[in-house]
Protein backbone atom coordinates (compact mmCIF):
# COMPACT_ATOMS: atom_id res chain seq x y z
CA UNK A 1 0.00 0.00 0.00
CA UNK A 2 0.85 3.32 -0.90
CA UNK A 3 2.28 5.37 2.25
CA UNK A 4 0.41 8.90 2.02
CA UNK A 5 1.91 11.27 -0.42
CA UNK A 6 2.47 15.12 0.65
CA UNK A 7 -0.32 15.61 -2.44
CA UNK A 8 -2.87 14.14 -0.29
CA UNK A 9 -5.79 17.08 -0.74
CA UNK A 10 -3.64 19.43 -1.84
CA UNK A 11 -5.66 21.28 -4.97
CA UNK A 12 -3.73 21.14 -8.33
CA UNK A 13 -4.60 23.28 -11.16
CA UNK A 14 -3.16 23.07 -14.66
CA UNK A 15 -3.37 25.74 -17.25
CA UNK A 16 -2.17 27.00 -20.63
CA UNK A 17 -2.37 26.98 -24.17
CA UNK A 18 -1.00 26.26 -27.35
CA UNK A 19 -0.15 28.49 -29.75
CA UNK A 20 -1.44 28.01 -33.16
CA UNK A 21 2.11 28.45 -35.04
CA UNK A 22 3.65 24.95 -35.95
CA UNK A 23 7.02 26.90 -36.13
CA UNK A 24 6.81 27.71 -31.87
CA UNK A 25 4.63 24.51 -31.21
CA UNK A 26 4.58 21.70 -33.96
CA UNK A 27 2.13 18.88 -33.75
CA UNK A 28 4.33 15.83 -32.11
CA UNK A 29 5.50 18.72 -29.41
CA UNK A 30 1.40 19.27 -28.75
CA UNK A 31 0.61 15.77 -28.66
CA UNK A 32 3.78 14.85 -26.18
CA UNK A 33 2.61 17.53 -23.71
CA UNK A 34 -0.79 16.24 -23.88
CA UNK A 35 0.34 12.46 -23.45
CA UNK A 36 2.84 14.31 -20.12
CA UNK A 37 -0.31 15.84 -18.51
CA UNK A 38 -2.80 13.26 -18.97
CA UNK A 39 -0.03 10.66 -17.93
CA UNK A 40 1.03 13.27 -14.80
CA UNK A 41 -2.77 13.69 -13.54
CA UNK A 42 -3.22 9.71 -13.44
CA UNK A 43 -0.35 9.52 -10.95
CA UNK A 44 -1.80 13.17 -8.97
CA UNK A 45 -5.09 10.76 -8.27
CA UNK A 46 -3.05 7.85 -7.27
CA UNK A 47 -1.87 10.28 -4.64
CA UNK A 48 -5.25 11.95 -3.73
CA UNK A 49 -4.61 15.22 -4.79
CA UNK A 50 -7.55 17.26 -5.66
CA UNK A 51 -7.84 19.62 -8.91
CA UNK A 52 -9.16 23.40 -9.60
CA UNK A 53 -10.77 22.66 -12.99
CA UNK A 54 -12.39 25.56 -15.34
CA UNK A 55 -15.19 24.65 -17.11
CA UNK A 56 -14.95 26.24 -20.61
CA UNK A 57 -15.10 25.56 -24.56
CA UNK A 58 -13.01 23.81 -26.68
CA UNK A 59 -11.59 25.55 -29.52
CA UNK A 60 -8.84 23.92 -31.97
CA UNK A 61 -5.46 24.87 -33.55
CA UNK A 62 -6.38 25.38 -37.36
CA UNK A 63 -2.84 24.00 -38.37
CA UNK A 64 -3.61 20.31 -36.83
CA UNK A 65 -7.22 20.13 -35.17
CA UNK A 66 -5.61 19.90 -31.96
CA UNK A 67 -7.15 21.09 -29.11
CA UNK A 68 -5.68 24.71 -27.77
CA UNK A 69 -6.29 24.51 -23.95
CA UNK A 70 -5.65 20.90 -21.85
CA UNK A 71 -8.95 21.42 -19.58
CA UNK A 72 -10.96 19.10 -21.17
CA UNK A 73 -8.41 16.38 -21.46
CA UNK A 74 -7.25 16.71 -17.41
CA UNK A 75 -11.44 16.32 -16.87
CA UNK A 76 -11.50 13.63 -18.58
CA UNK A 77 -8.48 11.89 -17.36
CA UNK A 78 -9.59 12.55 -13.91
CA UNK A 79 -12.99 10.90 -14.18
CA UNK A 80 -11.39 7.79 -16.15
CA UNK A 81 -8.74 7.66 -12.81
CA UNK A 82 -11.49 7.68 -10.45
CA UNK A 83 -11.10 4.12 -9.35
CA UNK A 84 -7.06 4.68 -8.22
CA UNK A 85 -8.13 7.27 -6.01
CA UNK A 86 -7.41 6.82 -2.15
CA UNK A 87 -11.14 5.95 -0.61
CA UNK A 88 -10.07 8.34 2.26
CA UNK A 89 -9.04 11.25 0.36
CA UNK A 90 -10.35 14.51 1.14
CA UNK A 91 -12.92 16.34 -0.93
CA UNK A 92 -14.13 18.19 -2.77
CA UNK A 93 -12.41 16.12 -5.92
CA UNK A 94 -12.43 18.91 -8.51
CA UNK A 95 -13.51 22.60 -7.88
CA UNK A 96 -14.71 23.16 -11.28
CA UNK A 97 -14.71 27.16 -12.02
CA UNK A 98 -17.53 28.36 -14.46
CA UNK A 99 -20.02 31.13 -15.69
CA UNK A 100 -23.13 32.38 -17.15
CA UNK A 101 -22.36 31.04 -21.03
CA UNK A 102 -20.62 27.70 -19.10
CA UNK A 103 -23.71 25.08 -21.10
CA UNK A 104 -23.57 26.41 -24.02
CA UNK A 105 -20.13 26.76 -24.52
CA UNK A 106 -19.11 22.66 -23.29
CA UNK A 107 -18.49 20.42 -26.44
CA UNK A 108 -21.07 17.66 -26.77
CA UNK A 109 -18.61 14.84 -26.45
CA UNK A 110 -18.19 15.87 -22.85
CA UNK A 111 -21.81 16.57 -22.10
CA UNK A 112 -22.65 13.21 -20.72
CA UNK A 113 -18.96 13.33 -18.54
CA UNK A 114 -19.47 16.41 -17.05
CA UNK A 115 -23.74 15.84 -15.94
CA UNK A 116 -22.14 12.96 -14.12
CA UNK A 117 -19.90 14.33 -12.51
CA UNK A 118 -21.90 17.49 -11.76
CA UNK A 119 -24.55 15.21 -10.47
CA UNK A 120 -22.12 13.47 -8.19
CA UNK A 121 -20.62 14.52 -4.91
CA UNK A 122 -16.99 14.73 -6.11
CA UNK A 123 -17.30 18.15 -7.51
CA UNK A 124 -17.70 21.91 -6.11
CA UNK A 125 -18.81 24.64 -8.48
CA UNK A 126 -17.54 27.77 -8.15
CA UNK A 127 -19.46 30.42 -10.66
CA UNK A 128 -17.72 33.50 -11.67
CA UNK A 129 -21.12 34.53 -11.62
CA UNK A 130 -21.92 36.95 -15.05
CA UNK A 131 -18.55 37.80 -15.85
CA UNK A 132 -16.83 36.42 -19.16
CA UNK A 133 -13.84 37.61 -18.79
CA UNK A 134 -11.17 35.52 -18.32
CA UNK A 135 -9.27 37.80 -15.21
CA UNK A 136 -12.79 37.17 -12.92
CA UNK A 137 -12.53 33.15 -14.05
CA UNK A 138 -8.73 33.16 -12.77
CA UNK A 139 -9.26 34.93 -9.25
CA UNK A 140 -11.41 32.34 -8.78
CA UNK A 141 -9.06 29.47 -9.93
CA UNK A 142 -6.20 30.91 -8.03
CA UNK A 143 -8.54 30.98 -5.00
CA UNK A 144 -9.17 27.44 -4.50
CA UNK A 145 -5.79 26.24 -5.59
CA UNK A 146 -2.49 25.36 -4.09
CA UNK A 147 -0.55 24.89 -6.60
CA UNK A 148 -0.69 26.29 -10.29
CA UNK A 149 1.24 23.81 -12.90
CA UNK A 150 1.78 26.41 -16.38
CA UNK A 151 2.32 25.23 -19.90
CA UNK A 152 2.36 27.47 -22.93
CA UNK A 153 -0.08 30.37 -22.38
CA UNK A 154 0.86 33.84 -23.06
CA UNK A 155 -0.90 37.06 -20.69
CA UNK A 156 -3.20 34.87 -19.19
CA UNK A 157 -0.46 32.34 -17.83
CA UNK A 158 1.34 35.33 -16.56
CA UNK A 159 -1.63 36.92 -14.60
CA UNK A 160 -2.68 33.53 -13.33
CA UNK A 161 0.89 33.16 -12.13
CA UNK A 162 0.98 36.40 -10.25
CA UNK A 163 -2.54 35.87 -8.22
CA UNK A 164 -0.84 32.15 -7.24
CA UNK A 165 2.14 34.57 -6.50
CA UNK A 166 0.69 37.10 -4.39
CA UNK A 167 -1.72 34.76 -2.90
CA UNK A 168 2.18 32.79 -1.42
CA UNK A 169 1.43 29.41 -3.47
CA UNK A 170 3.52 27.56 -5.45
CA UNK A 171 3.91 27.89 -9.13
CA UNK A 172 5.56 25.49 -11.44
CA UNK A 173 6.03 26.47 -14.87
CA UNK A 174 6.89 23.70 -17.64
CA UNK A 175 9.27 24.83 -20.34
CA UNK A 176 7.63 22.90 -23.37
CA UNK A 177 7.47 24.20 -26.83
CA UNK A 178 4.04 25.12 -26.89
CA UNK A 179 4.70 29.02 -27.62
CA UNK A 180 7.60 30.79 -28.09
CA UNK A 181 10.24 31.30 -25.36
CA UNK A 182 9.62 34.98 -24.61
CA UNK A 183 5.85 33.74 -23.63
CA UNK A 184 3.57 32.18 -20.91
CA UNK A 185 5.59 29.41 -19.05
CA UNK A 186 8.51 29.59 -21.00
CA UNK A 187 8.85 32.73 -19.99
CA UNK A 188 8.24 31.75 -15.87
CA UNK A 189 10.62 29.03 -16.55
CA UNK A 190 13.21 31.26 -17.92
CA UNK A 191 12.99 33.93 -14.97
CA UNK A 192 12.94 31.37 -12.41
CA UNK A 193 16.36 30.26 -13.88
CA UNK A 194 17.90 33.35 -11.76
CA UNK A 195 18.82 31.42 -8.54
CA UNK A 196 17.70 34.66 -6.94
CA UNK A 197 14.26 34.16 -8.44
CA UNK A 198 13.30 30.70 -8.10
CA UNK A 199 12.11 30.67 -4.71
CA UNK A 200 9.77 33.53 -5.85
CA UNK A 201 8.27 30.84 -7.71
CA UNK A 202 8.13 27.50 -5.45
CA UNK A 203 9.71 26.75 -2.17
CA UNK A 204 11.14 23.55 -0.90
CA UNK A 205 10.38 21.78 2.08
CA UNK A 206 13.40 22.01 5.07
CA UNK A 207 14.75 25.17 3.25
CA UNK A 208 15.56 22.54 0.52
CA UNK A 209 17.06 24.25 -2.85
CA UNK A 210 14.40 25.24 -5.35
CA UNK A 211 17.12 26.23 -8.00
CA UNK A 212 18.43 22.44 -8.27
CA UNK A 213 14.90 21.84 -8.63
CA UNK A 214 14.25 24.03 -11.77
CA UNK A 215 17.14 22.62 -14.01
CA UNK A 216 15.76 19.40 -13.14
CA UNK A 217 12.31 19.85 -15.11
CA UNK A 218 14.46 21.50 -18.05
CA UNK A 219 12.74 18.61 -19.76
CA UNK A 220 14.69 18.16 -23.22
CA UNK A 221 12.82 16.18 -26.01
CA UNK A 222 15.00 13.10 -25.24
CA UNK A 223 13.66 12.55 -22.20
CA UNK A 224 10.67 10.44 -21.95
CA UNK A 225 7.31 10.93 -20.65
CA UNK A 226 7.87 8.76 -17.56
CA UNK A 227 10.84 10.21 -16.92
CA UNK A 228 9.56 13.53 -16.85
CA UNK A 229 6.36 12.95 -15.03
CA UNK A 230 8.08 10.85 -12.31
CA UNK A 231 11.02 14.28 -12.22
CA UNK A 232 7.36 16.49 -11.33
CA UNK A 233 6.34 13.93 -8.78
CA UNK A 234 9.13 14.52 -6.93
CA UNK A 235 9.63 18.07 -7.39
CA UNK A 236 5.35 18.22 -6.20
CA UNK A 237 6.28 15.89 -3.33
CA UNK A 238 8.77 18.15 -2.00
CA UNK A 239 7.01 21.58 -2.48
CA UNK A 240 6.53 23.12 1.35
CA UNK A 241 3.10 22.85 2.39
CA UNK A 242 0.64 25.36 2.41
CA UNK A 243 1.21 27.96 5.44
CA UNK A 244 -0.58 28.93 8.54
CA UNK A 245 0.41 31.65 9.84
CA UNK A 246 -0.45 32.21 13.66
CA UNK A 247 -1.13 35.29 15.69
CA UNK A 248 -0.54 34.93 19.45
CA UNK A 249 0.58 35.60 22.76
CA UNK A 250 4.66 35.76 22.71
CA UNK A 251 5.38 37.71 25.68
CA UNK A 252 6.40 34.82 28.09
CA UNK A 253 6.31 37.20 31.15
CA UNK A 254 2.59 36.97 30.41
CA UNK A 255 0.07 35.05 33.26
CA UNK A 256 -1.76 33.83 29.68
CA UNK A 257 1.56 32.47 28.18
CA UNK A 258 1.87 28.91 29.57
CA UNK A 259 -1.86 28.30 28.54
CA UNK A 260 -1.35 29.51 24.96
CA UNK A 261 2.01 27.67 24.45
CA UNK A 262 0.23 24.49 25.75
CA UNK A 263 -2.85 25.38 23.39
CA UNK A 264 -0.24 25.51 20.36
CA UNK A 265 2.03 22.30 21.22
CA UNK A 266 -1.09 19.71 22.05
CA UNK A 267 -3.72 21.39 20.19
CA UNK A 268 -3.17 23.63 17.11
CA UNK A 269 -0.08 22.35 15.78
CA UNK A 270 -0.44 18.65 15.52
CA UNK A 271 -4.29 19.37 13.73
CA UNK A 272 -2.74 21.88 11.46
CA UNK A 273 0.28 20.28 10.35
CA UNK A 274 -0.80 16.58 11.01
CA UNK A 275 -3.91 16.05 10.20
CA UNK A 276 -4.62 19.28 7.99
CA UNK A 277 -1.12 19.21 5.84
CA UNK A 278 -0.41 23.07 6.77
CA UNK A 279 3.17 24.22 7.90
CA UNK A 280 2.40 26.59 11.19
CA UNK A 281 4.31 29.94 11.22
CA UNK A 282 5.15 31.47 14.04
CA UNK A 283 7.12 35.08 14.01
CA UNK A 284 8.57 35.36 17.09
CA UNK A 285 12.33 37.46 16.44
CA UNK A 286 14.60 33.87 16.75
CA UNK A 287 13.67 33.29 13.02
CA UNK A 288 15.64 34.45 10.02
CA UNK A 289 14.53 37.25 8.36
CA UNK A 290 13.87 37.96 4.80
CA UNK A 291 12.93 41.49 5.43
CA UNK A 292 14.71 44.41 7.64
CA UNK A 293 12.39 45.21 10.36
CA UNK A 294 10.17 42.75 12.31
CA UNK A 295 6.86 44.27 11.12
CA UNK A 296 7.77 43.97 7.82
CA UNK A 297 8.65 40.39 7.74
CA UNK A 298 5.08 39.43 9.86
CA UNK A 299 2.94 40.54 7.17
CA UNK A 300 4.94 39.81 4.59
CA UNK A 301 4.31 36.28 5.87
CA UNK A 302 0.60 37.09 6.77
CA UNK A 303 -0.05 38.51 3.53
CA UNK A 304 0.81 35.51 1.89
CA UNK A 305 -0.37 32.33 4.10
CA UNK A 306 -3.29 29.98 3.04
CA UNK A 307 -4.46 29.71 6.63
CA UNK A 308 -4.49 32.07 9.48
CA UNK A 309 -5.15 31.01 12.79
CA UNK A 310 -5.41 33.66 15.17
CA UNK A 311 -5.64 33.49 19.12
CA UNK A 312 -6.26 36.45 21.05
CA UNK A 313 -6.11 35.29 24.44
CA UNK A 314 -4.23 37.66 26.51
CA UNK A 315 -5.94 40.67 24.51
CA UNK A 316 -2.70 42.14 22.81
CA UNK A 317 -2.92 45.13 20.11
CA UNK A 318 -0.31 43.72 18.26
CA UNK A 319 -2.80 40.43 17.97
CA UNK A 320 -5.75 42.50 16.88
CA UNK A 321 -3.81 44.51 14.42
CA UNK A 322 -3.33 41.46 12.67
CA UNK A 323 -6.41 39.99 12.95
CA UNK A 324 -7.38 42.77 11.18
CA UNK A 325 -5.42 42.23 8.76
CA UNK A 326 -5.98 39.00 7.96
CA UNK A 327 -10.00 39.53 7.55
CA UNK A 328 -9.47 42.38 5.67
CA UNK A 329 -7.48 40.61 3.05
CA UNK A 330 -9.82 37.78 3.08
CA UNK A 331 -8.06 35.32 4.35
CA UNK A 332 -9.34 31.94 5.98
CA UNK A 333 -9.42 32.73 9.82
CA UNK A 334 -10.00 30.63 12.52
CA UNK A 335 -10.40 32.92 15.50
CA UNK A 336 -9.52 31.01 19.00
CA UNK A 337 -9.19 32.10 22.83
CA UNK A 338 -8.78 30.55 25.96
CA UNK A 339 -12.48 29.77 27.57
CA UNK A 340 -13.03 32.36 30.04
CA UNK A 341 -10.51 34.91 28.38
CA UNK A 342 -11.15 38.70 29.18
CA UNK A 343 -11.77 39.61 25.40
CA UNK A 344 -13.20 42.88 24.35
CA UNK A 345 -17.36 42.62 23.18
CA UNK A 346 -16.65 43.00 19.59
CA UNK A 347 -14.36 39.97 19.75
CA UNK A 348 -16.95 37.77 22.56
CA UNK A 349 -19.62 38.66 19.41
CA UNK A 350 -17.06 36.55 16.94
CA UNK A 351 -18.06 32.94 15.72
CA UNK A 352 -14.27 31.55 17.38
CA UNK A 353 -13.03 28.62 19.53
CA UNK A 354 -12.88 28.72 22.81
CA UNK A 355 -10.44 26.15 23.85
CA UNK A 356 -10.31 24.33 26.94
CA UNK A 357 -7.30 23.88 29.33
CA UNK A 358 -9.13 20.24 30.82
CA UNK A 359 -9.33 17.04 28.76
CA UNK A 360 -7.28 14.78 27.38
CA UNK A 361 -4.91 15.70 24.08
CA UNK A 362 -7.21 13.83 21.61
CA UNK A 363 -10.95 15.45 23.16
CA UNK A 364 -8.75 18.83 22.65
CA UNK A 365 -7.74 18.47 19.16
CA UNK A 366 -11.48 16.87 18.62
CA UNK A 367 -12.74 19.90 19.71
CA UNK A 368 -10.51 22.29 17.68
CA UNK A 369 -10.50 20.30 14.11
CA UNK A 370 -14.68 19.93 14.36
CA UNK A 371 -14.64 24.06 14.58
CA UNK A 372 -12.13 24.00 11.69
CA UNK A 373 -14.41 21.77 9.60
CA UNK A 374 -17.75 24.15 10.54
CA UNK A 375 -16.57 27.51 9.44
CA UNK A 376 -13.43 27.00 6.80
CA UNK A 377 -15.77 27.36 4.14
CA UNK A 378 -17.12 30.56 6.04
CA UNK A 379 -17.90 33.37 3.15
CA UNK A 380 -15.17 36.61 3.84
CA UNK A 381 -16.35 39.27 6.76
CA UNK A 382 -17.46 41.92 3.93
CA UNK A 383 -17.94 39.50 0.85
CA UNK A 384 -16.80 41.49 -2.28
CA UNK A 385 -19.60 42.20 -4.72
CA UNK A 386 -19.52 43.78 -7.94
CA UNK A 387 -22.11 47.21 -8.98
CA UNK A 388 -23.51 45.42 -12.12
CA UNK A 389 -22.85 41.75 -12.97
Amino acid sequence: MMARSPLFGRRIHISGSVVNDLTFAPTADVEAARELIATLVKELVKRGANFVIPVDAEPLRKVDGLPICFDWLVWKTVKDSLIHRPQNAPGPFVVAVQHHKTEEQIPEEFLDMWDALRASQLIKIESAAHWNMNSKRMEAQARFGDVLIALGGDEGVLYLANLYHDAGKHIVPLNLPLCSESKGARRLYAFGLASAQTRRLFQIADDGDAHDWINRIGFPRRQTIPDRVSALIDLLESLERPKAFAVRLLNPEHEDYASVQDFFDVVAKPVLEDQLGYRLTVIDGRQTFEHPRIDQEIFAKLHRSSLVLADITGARPNCFLELGYALGRGLPTMVTAREGANLPFDITTFAGHHWKTSGTADERRQAFREHWNAIRNRPTLVPTEPLIS
